[in-house]
């Protein structure tokens, strides 16, 4: 699945506010148990494994000009909470974007 999500900050901001706030993805996974990995593999591509309710996610997000782009492998059997998954990243994604508040 890809879910975009608009913004219209630089690239290296986007960037810096992922690195900062990667840790907070787990926070917004239902059920408080997951457990999530993230890299960097490129300058504008970090990749996501996640671990939840007994089955494992992988992804990545691509950081472009306008928009930060999620795309996430479902399992065939978790294809049917698509639509709520791609409502939560849109959502949690824009809150990763959000400046920090203190």
């Amino acid at each position: 699945m890809r879910v975009a999500v608009p913004h219209n900050l630089p690239r290296e901001e986007v960037r810096r506010r992922l690195r900062e706030r990667s840790h907070e993805i787990a926070d917004h996974i239902p059920g408080g148990m997951a457990e999530v990995e993230t890299d960097w593999v490129g300058e504008d591509r970090m990749a996501i494994a996640i671990n939840a309710m007994g089955q494992s996610l992988t992804g990545h997000i691509d950081v472009e000009d306008s928009q930060m782009v999620f795309q996430v492998e479902l399992p065939m059997m978790l294809s049917f909470i698509e639509p709520i998954v791609e409502k939560g990243l849109r959502e949690k994604g824009a809150k990763l974007l959000a400046p920090p508040t203190d």
